[in-house]
């Protein structure tokens, strides 16, 4: 989660909200890719942390089943990205802060537990928590 909250400090630059992605390799240890969100800085409304994470690891690997893989995030993923980690088969998904506006892993929806869907990561929320919503909640107080 360190390494996602240092991902969130560059998305501040292009002046996205501060949210950061890793997605680590089936090791738990290897880093495969990193996002930030970049929709600002690109006009791209998909550029969330999580996506851009997601298909970088998807090219690293050169595929786009991430099996065994865990993404970490310091937000709780919306309906969108919580969609894009279901196509993508990441077996984990570890969060910080909860999402009560938009979250999908469990706050206000859980896309990523369906039971409808064919696949359902495992989910472990609230991973150093304060810090992850400290960085949010100063992000806004400036706004």
């Amino acid at each position: 989660m360190r390494l996602a909250l240092d991902e969130a400090g560059r998305a501040t630059a292009g002046g996205d909200v501060p949210v950061g992605a890793v997605v680590l390799a089936p090791d738990g240890t290897t880093v495969l890719a990193t996002g930030h969100n970049e929709r600002e800085a690109t006009g791209d409304p998909t550029a969330h942390a999580e996506v851009l994470a997601v298909r970088r690891a998807a090219a690293r690997l050169g595929r786009w089943r991430l099996t065994g893989c865990t993404l970490v995030v310091t937000l709780e993923p919306c309906t969108m990205c919580a969609g894009a980690l279901v196509q993508s088969r990441v077996d984990r998904v570890v969060y910080g802060a909860r999402d009560e506006k938009a979250g999908a892993a469990g706050s206000l929806w859980d896309v990523v537990r369906d039971r409808r869907l064919n696949h359902r990561p495992e989910v472990i929320e609230g991973v150093l928590a304060d810090e992850c919503a400290r960085l949010l909640t100063d992000f806004f107080r400036t706004r």
